[in-house]
């Protein structure tokens, strides 16, 4: 212990961590007892993918799989949860509560050993500080915030730090460690494949350098060729295998005389087992993004595009991307010039910009890409302290400077930590709903809602889903969209057929009937039930489903439909994934659908808010005004629950036609919308509970939820 004290790189290591992990767990503190927020005496977790690795782990813990069922159960994250669970001696739900914070944390140490090469620990220390806890950081890796990001910028800072240590020293052993850590970071985060390929071009610019200012670049094509091979779409046990054989060639003495040839194999399997795609694929995913899917079998269908409703993925305001890189607009400002500077000190700090770059692709590509910048910017602002203390003459005020400047930095991210009060995914209520589920539904069943919710249904129900946070593109999306946004015998039999077609494709899979990538099983399910049908068009297809001599497949598990009050808040963007014709993308038009709060009221007259916008919604008229226009309203209901939870409603017709205006009394929200929105499924069944009783049977109706089982 005295040894690790009395060395400044263990030190300093040591009381980063600390403070990383303090401030990561301030939500604990603000949330301590919180009631709705603990299930099974642990908070639960604040990110909806969370639950997708909680189920792998699991499902890795008791053994359980189901082919097909989804679950993630030999990925990296959900077996490191499980070994952590096993070794340590807390619930599965304390491991998956903080594991993020500790993991994360880990941040520190490349950081400080990165700092330590260039001989400005102090430099690395503040950086250490200030990238473990910045805005974007925090967000993604706080206490709760269980997710792959935990070491998602863990993992590239290593890399950083191996590729300049290697360059810096030209040593074997960086080559090993450079190839091992590109394969446990593609294992961990498969879409680490574009940054790799970053560091990758800058290091073969740096030889082309090299090359032409007659230098000796044999080191910096032996560390390409090691990163060529761990970089290549092969399985990472075999890149494992080829990249140690590499190494056991080189420190032989048989490596370089077939250098050349290595590297030119390397070029070739990188290009025969993907070359450009995946990188490629991703600039369409963020960049590149369509607001329609276009499928390219017979039927050509439109489908909306999820990522144009994805918050993250979209473009955030400059002052929101600088924060959340640096905490504050004058410290990203100073930050950047001080990355510059020391660029100029320490050349082998160019590595950092593909991370950068990665960072400030965040500003049309969606915020989740600030978290790359930290680090390196991070450094900026260090080296500019270290760099402006050098200015004074005396010790004292040479520290002085030091604490205060890193302080002021600190001091935004600190209170942004502070602030930043997420929610736990679930509620203790909504979370009893689905554990009773549980208790009903079998393994096999599905639950159908929307796929915000996917895995939380499928972590707490253990059953099926149709759609989650992964599976969620337009052409899965829309049977669910339609189920949810339309009446409720359109909704009911589309419910049967979408899970048994779903079902079907696994089936036939097995039964060796179809392959993976044949256009039968890539074809949406929507559009082989229309060609099945009889029809080469979608819409008289979904027309059809009114008809009562519609036959239905065999019915093979049970379907429920889980339908909670927080799904009001987007039942708008749920319907735009149904609200387009299929067969030539055009919008439909948009359901009415408007949730506001009530303002004042003056006798027959309430006032309602709805963001900026006001209404008056007048009872004796029959109105509801907006601006200078004056709408008829048909309907005003009002729901409310008694004192045993049972909903009661009361319903006035005041006109022939108009809108419908709901208050729910128990939310104090008020409803505003049209007739063809009042009959669909969502709103008929969980806020009306009018349910078709040849179609539905309720199997739980609280507040939070309400989740029906479906007859047919």
């Amino acid at each position: 212990m005295k040894t690790i004290l009395k060395d400044k790189t263990y030190f300093y290591i040591i009381v980063a961590y600390i403070f990383s992990v303090l401030i990561h767990s301030i939500w604990v503190y603000q949330f301590n007892g919180y009631e709705p927020f603990i299930w099974n005496n642990q908070f639960m977790i604040n990110t909806n993918d969370g639950y997708y690795w909680a189920e792998g782990a699991r499902d890795f813990i008791k053994g359980e799989h189901q082919k097909y069922d989804l679950s993630p159960i030999y990925e990296a994250p959900s077996i490191l949860t499980a070994f952590f669970y096993k070794i340590l001696p807390f619930s599965f739900e304390t491991v998956i509560f903080y594991i993020s914070a500790f993991l994360s944390s880990l941040i520190v140490i490349p950081v400080i050993l990165i700092a330590k090469e260039l001989k400005q620990l102090e430099m690395g220390f503040i950086a250490a500080l200030i990238s473990s806890i910045t805005w974007s950081y925090y967000n993604r890796t706080l206490v709760g915030y269980y997710d792959t990001d935990m070491l998602n910028i863990v993992l590239p800072t290593f890399l950083l730090w191996s590729l300049m240590v290697a360059l810096y020293t030209k040593k074997e052993k960086y080559l090993i460690y450079t190839g091992l850590e590109i394969i446990l970071y593609r294992s961990w985060y498969p879409q680490s494949y574009s940054l790799e390929f970053a560091f990758f071009t800058l290091i073969a610019l740096y030889m082309g350098y090299q090359y032409y200012k007659k230098q000796d670049f044999t080191y910096t094509l032996t560390l390409l060729t090691f990163m060529m091979f761990s970089m290549m779409g092969l399985n990472g046990f075999i890149r494992l295998i080829i990249i140690t054989g590499l190494f056991y060639a080189l420190k032989k003495g048989i490596f370089k005389q077939y250098l050349y040839h290595l590297f030119g194999v390397s070029i070739a399997i990188f290009f025969l087992t993907g070359g450009f795609s995946p990188i490629w694929g991703k600039l369409k995913v963020y960049i590149f993004r369509d607001s329609v899917e276009v499928t390219k079998d017979i039927l050509q269908l439109h489908f909306f595009s999820v990522m144009q409703t994805v918050r993250e993925a979209g473009k955030i305001p400059f002052e929101v991307f600088a924060n959340r890189i640096s905490g504050h607009l004058i410290t990203f400002v100073l930050s950047i010039i001080g990355y510059i500077l020391m660029v100029r000190k320490y050349p082998v700090m160019f590595l950092g910009l593909p991370m950068i770059g990665l960072g400030f692709l965040a500003y049309s590509g969606g915020l989740r890409f600030t978290i790359y910048a930290i680090v390196p910017l991070a450094f900026g602002i260090a080296f500019l302290i270290i760099k402006t203390v050098s200015f004074f003459q005396h010790k004292i005020l040479k520290y002085i400077f030091i604490v205060v400047s890193s302080i002021l930095v600190l001091i935004p991210n600190i209170y942004h930590a502070w602030q930043y009060r997420v929610p736990t995914v679930f509620t203790k209520n909504e979370v009893k709903n689905l554990d009773s589920l549980k208790k009903i539904a079998s393994r096999e069943d599905y639950v159908i809602s929307w796929w915000d919710y996917g895995y939380p249904i499928r972590y707490y129900s253990d059953t099926k889903t149709l759609v989650d946070g992964g599976k969620h593109s337009g052409s899965v999306n829309f049977p669910v969209s339609y189920i949810l946004t339309h009446e409720q015998i359109k909704a009911a039999k589309l419910a049967r057929l979408d899970v048994e077609y779903t079902e079907k494709k696994f089936h036939l899979i097995d039964e060796e009937k179809i392959e993976k990538d044949s256009l039968e099983y890539t074809r949406s399910n929507i559009a082989q039930m229309t060609l099945d049908y009889g029809f080469n068009n979608v819409n008289d297809f979904l027309a059809s489903l009114e008809l009562p001599e519609t036959k239905l497949p065999k019915k093979t598990r049970n379907i429920y439909l889980y339908l909670p009050k927080r799904m009001i808040n987007i039942f708008p963007t749920v319907a735009k994934f149904s609200s387009i014709d299929l067969m030539n993308g055009k919008s439909i038009e948009q359901p009415l659908f408007l949730v506001t709060q009530p303002v004042k009221k003056q006798g027959s007259v309430i006032e309602l808010a709805y963001g900026r916008n006001h209404f008056l919604f007048d009872l004796q008229k029959a109105t509801i005004k907006a601006g200078n226009k004056e709408l008829p309203v048909s309907t005003f209901i009002v729901t409310r629950y008694d004192k045993t939870l049972k909903l009661q409603k009361k319903i006035q017709n005041l006109s022939f036609n108009g809108f419908v205006v709901i208050y729910m009394e128990s939310y104090n929200i008020f409803l505003i919308m049209d007739q063809n929105t009042y009959k669909s499924t969502y709103v008929q069944l969980f806020v009306l509970e009018n349910y078709n009783k040849k179609y539905y049977e309720p199997v739980i109706l609280s507040p939070e939820a309400k989740i029906y089982k479906l007859k047919i």
